[in-house]
């Protein structure tokens, strides 16, 4: 009997295949476009969102300066209207402070649900 060592694809929050979120600038935990988790990844990056001016100024508010470059974590720094995977925690408590992205949905990771619900994810999806 052969034993396979596949990975089980990811789900998005919509129950079907994640997708990538964005390969330039190059996302996700991972650093391979996609908004997965694990356990070593404390911050939780499952969300999938369109950076605005607004919630950079207000990460960058809150010690997490987004805008800034980091080569020795391949980060770019970001600037409004990139794509990157967000912590799900940073993520909400941008929505309540009223300066949350926009997000994908299709490229959101599933454990996402853990933390909020689908209704409040829609509020701010640019897919369906």
């Amino acid at each position: 009997m052969s034993q396979t060592t596949e990975k089980p694809k990811a789900l998005n929050v919509l129950g079907t295949t994640l997708e990538s979120c964005c390969i330039d600038p190059m996302t996700g935990y991972w650093r391979d476009g996609y908004c997965r988790t694990a356990n070593e990844d404390q911050g939780t990056h499952v969300v999938c969102a369109i950076m605005t001016q607004e919630f950079l100024e207000f990460t960058k508010s809150k010690g997490n300066d987004l805008t800034r470059p980091i080569p020795a974590y391949q980060f770019p720094g970001l600037k409004p209207g990139d794509k990157w995977c967000l912590c799900i925690l940073r993520w909400l408590e941008a929505e309540k402070a009223g300066v949350a992205p926009k997000i994908s949905l299709k490229s959101t990771d599933d454990k996402a649900l853990e933390y909020t619900t689908i209704d409040l994810l829609q509020k701010y999806a640019i897919d369906e």
